[in-house]
């Protein structure tokens, strides 16, 4: 069969390819043709645009950049009605794949499938009204939104588990670098390390990374380590880390999470991985006009935490520094809490325990392939 995929940044590339390597293993004549980055095309198939060029995140860069925007729109919908796939499977980026759901089901034939739902039960819960009409099935990786999407909104889903799960597991078990081999071939010295993980676009790092860097630069018996996004130059990063003590890693962000001590992750998906190495963490995540989203987040947001990890316990794992109370001073003082305070530390690592049984056993990619291609062989003999 033949499957059309749009992932609109990082994370998704990563959680789309494992998808596609698991349709393959569940349909051997599967062809893909997609949105996506260097992950998925390392699958195969025919890469059509890259993430990179798509992924604009807040209001000013979004503004400036309508026209590019509307234009991968109307390639992306044309090229899908040329292709005529079997299948279109979107990747989370619900701005862009949600107006490309309105298009196909409007327009064509081809059933809509959605890996990763979008976030409507944090704000936007209107688009219910969208994803009921446009999107076929449903696939989710967050254990409570089967109540949001069922319970709240009597619109089944399917939970298949939580990819991030896989991909740590399966890094884990063939991981065998020790801390001194892991220090040795990056330039690192024998100090702990404090983990910077800043966001994976420009506008995160530029909000998030110079107040990160001032807060952990006061624990001078660490040694600050930035993981670099994929898509992000390191002269970006140069003029941030001007005059700072601290070495950036591209390509190796599992390989510092799993011998970090402690870290400092803006929210999203980078929470919850941090989660599962099990390394006690602080999440930081500055804005512009702090108190005027301070004041959105207490309300306009329908949940009570911003992180992965606290959305899935469902209670204060993790510390969380948004909007005004993302200062240096915050930071500092939960870095020497977290780094100092044994009691503490346990706690959030028991946390995460009762985290990670809630999302259950490894599978999921393998798990969503699997419902994916029932469905879509019972569709055709209908």
């Amino acid at each position: 069969m033949k499957y059309y995929l749009i992932a609109g940044e990082a994370s998704g590339d990563l959680h789309a390819s494992h998808l596609m390597a698991a349709l393959k293993a569940e349909d051997p004549q599967a062809e893909f043709r997609f949105f996506g980055g260097d992950l998925m095309t390392a699958v195969g198939g025919t890469p059509v645009k890259h993430y990179k060029e798509l992924a604009y995140m807040g209001f000013v860069p979004v503004l400036l950049h309508l026209r590019t925007i509307f234009a991968n729109m109307k390639r992306c919908k044309a090229d899908i009605v040329a292709w005529q796939p079997d299948v279109l499977i979107l990747v989370d980026y619900p701005g862009f794949n949600l107006n490309i759901a309105k298009y196909v089901h409007a327009h064509t034939q081809i059933p809509v499938f959605y890996y990763i739902a979008p976030k409507i039960w944090a704000w936007k819960e209107y688009r219910i009204k969208n994803i009921k009409r446009d999107v076929d099935a449903l696939f989710s990786i967050l254990p409570f939104e089967t109540e949001f999407f069922e319970g709240k909104h009597a619109y089944p889903i399917h939970y298949v588990g939580n990819p991030t799960v896989d991909e740590v597991a399966a890094f884990q078990a063939s991981a065998s670098e020790t801390f001194d081999e892991f220090t040795r071939a990056n330039g690192l010295s024998s100090q702990p390390i404090i983990a910077l993980l800043a966001g994976s676009r420009k506008q995160e790092i530029k909000d998030n990374l110079p107040d990160m860097l001032r807060a952990a630069a006061a624990f001078p018996d660490c040694q600050l380590v930035l993981a670099g996004a994929p898509g992000i130059s390191p002269d970006y990063y140069k003029r941030y880390v001007a005059g700072v003590d601290v070495k950036i890693l591209f390509g190796r962000t599992y390989p510092l999470l799993r011998q970090a001590k402690v870290a400092l992750v803006t929210s999203g998906t980078a929470t919850l991985e941090t989660a599962l190495f099990r390394v006690p963490q602080v999440v930081c995540y500055h804005t512009p006009m702090g108190r005027i989203v301070a004041f959105l987040k207490r309300h306009v947001l329908k949940v009570k935490y911003i992180s992965l990890v606290n959305l899935i316990a469902d209670r204060e794992v993790v510390k969380e520094l948004v909007a005004d109370t993302m200062t240096v001073e915050q930071v500092r003082s939960e870095l020497q809490r977290i780094l100092h305070d044994g009691a503490y530390r346990y706690r959030m690592l028991q946390g995460y325990d009762y985290m990670a049984s809630r999302l259950g056993e490894p599978g999921a990619p393998g798990r969503a392939a699997r419902e994916m291609v029932t469905w879509l062989k019972n569709r055709r003999n209908c």
